[in-house]
């Protein structure tokens, strides 16, 4: 028996290596926070969800099936968790009866997979009868082929024949084997046998005469004899009994198998709860086939952001179809590392089969989705940061294929503008030739403005909006990069006073900001001496 509620037609494995870009992922999209909030202190569920989100599927149709699962599973969630708990409940049980198994001895071996068995078969019968009375609630590919399993497979006969041998087992009226003469009339190739018919009346089985038998009857004081007899009799139920063991791993197998496939949905449900408590929107998003340059969605928001503040958050429309590059420039605070998260976290949540943290979506499907984020100086000093970022988009370049999505989030910034732009140009130009799709957060206005005069077909520029009196709405809107850096904000910032009190990492201006009323998303003043323009010489190195 086979789950196949995460993939149609094989098991999840748990023990496969992620992918190369896992940990850049987790740290760059803040993944930490999603995986929590899906976990809810719930340490196996916090291992299945990570698993299965940075393993992103690569068919339209594989997930499209496992939405269709997920959908049943928003609309029964307690069912969802009674048959989470009957898997969890099992496998418990079952380890409670584990340390009989190990001892070696063929005879104990027997008897504990009886138990075992006989514990699995309640089970199993739970299974049966929620199969009977809920299949037909789902509507799910995945369910559906579920439950018709169990109903098959879990059928009355199957019950029946498995209780009339478990009674046998139990070995009650003895032990029957047979065994052969073999060289130097040792005994060899012992068979345990079905019991003679015992189902006759007791007057029958006086007077019937049966074949004739010889009977050796062992002295009670023979310690000797009993041994050897004992050994004799594993000899006989070894086979049995390994079988038997074997059968029972099988079942195991397969609870063990529904609770990690049924983990990932429940994570998926405790994110659904929290975010339906927050007020915040989600959609099933519709996944496209690679290189189809489809990408739009309305109100998209970064759902670590409002999961961190525990409110609604300000969301962004996305219209970049036929685009294969999106320039996002404008002052800091604006909004755009916030919404190249958000894009982020949707593209690997769509690819996980998941709901995504929007009105709408719709996005290609992606052959692996890379970051390339600012990181801080290498205290070592074993490298300038330049250096550090351009070995990182090495190897991520070693990695690349025809329609991956690389996210860029103020990349080499680290030198002067000049160099800085013609670096990022050649990058970019050299990715989006080769059919891999570009996000890129950037302050360096000779990159931004170069690309922007070109009219290039495959290419949109957002802007961060800034309003006359410097404050921010945290709206993104397709705009020219902007020549000037804003620098009176870093200046009213740096010098007149802006200090706050920090609360577990946000600044309470910065909390206050995430409000929809005022705006959601924030991100850290960074690189203030490389956000300027020819305008603004006095702010470079």
């Amino acid at each position: 028996m086979k789950p196949f509620l995460l993939f149609k037609d094989r098991d999840f494995d748990r023990e496969e290596a992620l992918p190369w870009q896992a940990g850049p992922l987790v740290q760059d999209l803040e993944l930490d926070t999603l995986f929590k909030a899906m976990a809810a202190q719930d340490g196996f569920l916090l291992e299945v969800v990570r698993k299965v989100i940075l393993a992103s599927l690569e068919d339209e149709e594989a997930i499209l099936y496992r939405q269709e699962v997920l959908q049943d599973c928003l609309s029964h969630p307690e069912l969802v968790r009674e048959l989470y708990a009957l898997a969890v409940d099992t496998i418990e049980s079952e380890k409670n009866n584990h340390w009989g198994l190990l001892m070696g001895y063929p005879d104990t071996v027997l008897r504990r997979s009886v138990e075992v068995l006989t514990m699995f078969v309640s089970r199993l019968r739970k299974l049966r009868t929620i199969a009977e009375k809920q299949a037909a609630g789902f509507k799910s590919v995945g369910f559906q082929s579920f439950f018709a399993m169990v109903r098959a497979e879990l059928d009355a006969d199957y019950f029946a024949e498995i209780q009339y041998h478990l009674r046998q087992l139990k070995l009650n009226d003895g032990v029957l084997m047979s065994a052969e003469l073999q060289t130097g009339n040792k005994g060899g190739n012992y068979v345990l046998r079905k019991p003679l018919n015992t189902d006759r009346s007791w007057l029958r089985r006086l007077f019937i005469k049966g074949p004739p038998v010889l009977t050796y009857h062992l002295h009670p004081r023979d310690e000797q004899g009993a041994r050897a007899l004992s050994e004799l009799q594993d000899r006989g139920v070894n086979l049995v009994a390994n079988a038997l063991a074997q059968s029972n791993d099988h079942i195991l197998s397969f609870f063990t198998q529904l609770r990690t496939e049924l983990a990932f949905y429940l994570g998926c449900q405790n994110l659904h709860e929290r975010l339906a408590r927050i007020g915040e929107p989600v959609c099933f998003p519709i996944a496209s086939g690679v290189g189809r340059d489809r990408q739009s969605g309305e109100q998209l928001y970064d759902v670590c952001l409002a999961v961190n503040i525990g409110r609604p958050v300000i969301g962004n429309d996305l219209h970049a179809e036929g685009k294969n590059l999106v320039v996002i420039t404008g002052a800091n605070q604006g909004g755009k590392s916030t919404f190249l998260r958000a894009v982020g976290l949707a593209q690997l949540m769509m690819q996980a089969g998941m709901f995504v943290a929007a009105t709408t979506f719709q996005a290609d499907v992606a052959h692996g989705v890379f970051t390339h984020f600012k990181r801080e100086e290498d205290t070592t000093m074993k490298s300038g940061k330049l250096d550090e970022e351009l070995a990182r988009m090495s190897e991520i370049v070693d990695r690349l294929g025809s329609g991956s999505l690389v996210l860029f989030n103020e990349s080499f910034a680290a030198t002067n503008e000049r160099e800085g732009s013609e670096i990022a140009r050649q990058v970019v130009g050299a990715l989006t030739e080769t059919g891999i799709k570009v996000y890129f957060v950037t302050h360096l206005f000779e990159f931004a403005h170069g690309l922007y005069e070109r009219n290039l077909r495959n290419a949109m520029f957002l802007r961060a909006e800034r309003r006359e009196d410097g404050a921010r709405t945290f709206k993104l809107s397709e705009s020219a990069p902007l020549q000037t850096s804003f620098g009176q904000d870093l200046y009213s910032r740096i010098f007149e006073g802006t200090a706050h009190k920090e609360v577990s990492g946000i600044s309470h201006d910065k909390a206050e900001a995430m409000t929809p009323r005022a705006a959601p998303a924030w991100e850290e003043y960074d690189h203030a001496d490389t956000t300027t323009s020819r305008a603004s010489p006095h702010l470079h190195r």
